[in-house]
């Protein structure tokens, strides 16, 4: 019986490390380069979107604005830095309309420029008071 299952073992030893993953070729669902260029990707637009709100920040009508309703852009900006993706996005449309409403150093301001810095300071104020 010994030799028996001497012989029963070894092979189901064998068969056993010659299924392991070790023995099996590396395979990924997603290339790696993909990965890591859809990963610089989206670090990109993320830098992008802050940069958009940044600008809109700096610029004198929104500060105007801000401190009309006395809310510190000091603040707003250094959350800007911490925004989750969603809200970054949200907080980044608003800004890129603020920013292309204000191109060329327009010296009016009209309701709908006005309501969109407002709209853009509201969410980043709600999103400061989250955290």
């Amino acid at each position: 019986m010994s030799t028996a299952r001497t012989f029963l073992v070894f092979p189901l030893i064998a068969l056993m490390l010659a299924s392991s993953p070790a023995f099996a070729g590396q395979q990924h669902v997603v290339a790696p380069n993909q990965l890591a260029a859809t990963v610089a990707n989206d670090v990109a637009k993320q830098d992008a979107n802050r940069a958009a709100v940044h600008q809109a920040l700096g610029r004198p009508e929104v500060q105007r604005v801000a401190s009309s309703l006395g809310m510190d852009l000091t603040r707003a900006a250094a959350a800007v830095d911490t925004l989750p993706a969603r809200d970054l996005e949200r907080a980044a449309s608003a800004a890129r309309d603020v920013n292309q409403q204000l191109v060329g150093g327009a010296s009016t301001v009209v309701i709908s420029t006005t309501t969109i810095i407002i709209v853009l300071l509201v969410v980043l104020l709600i999103i400061v008071a989250v955290d």
